[in-house]
């Protein structure tokens, strides 16, 4: 959800270290000029408050991670989280979902996808994280092999997220309806940590495409 009236957000994102206020100049040279190593590219896509990347990115200095998100408003909740934090694997980009094959070319290994918009209408359903729309443009930007990973609390985005998946050639390598009673690793988003706590499970799947 979008957070109103943050004073000065712009200011605040495009003054921050984490930020790449640039991300189409890098096309193709994340690994070489953004990160100065070779390590695997993560990319969350929609990372809300940031708690899922941040967690993600200091328990794994081996992977640089990527997390995009739309809104101005909703990054500076983030990047309060990182005032005195040293992650130099860790980048983020403000932008909307739709531009990322002018952003990255062939050099992301993994997409997560955390409680996107379920764009519950049928008529929205392109807007969908996991529809027919988005699904090529991941293509132009995974390296080689394509993993997919995505939890929702949403079961018909969850349905849904299966069959396009499918029928876009992905394999569902691993899947569960209560991802907290598993021993799947994982680290909590903003709204997973309420969504447990009034004991609503958790949808999770990791999606392959060679």
């Amino acid at each position: 959800m979008r957070l109103r009236n943050v004073k000065n957000a712009k200011e605040i994102v495009n003054n921050s270290p984490f930020v790449i206020t640039d991300p189409m100049a890098y096309q193709g040279r994340y690994n070489k000029d953004i990160f100065h190593n070779s390590n695997p590219i993560h990319l969350e896509i929609g990372m809300g408050k940031g708690n899922f990347l941040i967690d993600k990115a200091t328990k794994n200095p081996q992977i640089n991670f990527i997390g995009l998100e739309k809104y101005e408003s909703v990054l500076c909740r983030a990047l309060e989280k990182l005032t005195d934090t040293t992650l130099p694997n860790l980048k983020i980009i403000c932008t909307d979902a739709i531009n990322l094959d002018k952003i990255f070319a062939h050099e992301i290994d993994v997409i997560y996808l955390n409680f996107s918009d379920p764009w519950p209408k049928k008529r929205h359903a392109k807007r969908r994280l996991t529809s027919h729309v988005f699904l090529p443009i991941y293509d132009k930007v995974f390296k080689d092999c394509k993993v997919i990973i995505q939890k929702t609390d949403n079961i018909s985005l969850f349905e849904s997220s299966i069959v396009s998946l499918s029928t876009y050639g992905y394999t569902i390598e691993d899947i569960s309806l209560d991802l907290h009673s598993t021993s799947i690793e994982n680290s909590l988003t903003e709204y997973e940590s309420k969504f447990v706590k009034q004991g609503i499970k958790i949808n999770y799947l990791k999606a392959r495409k060679k």
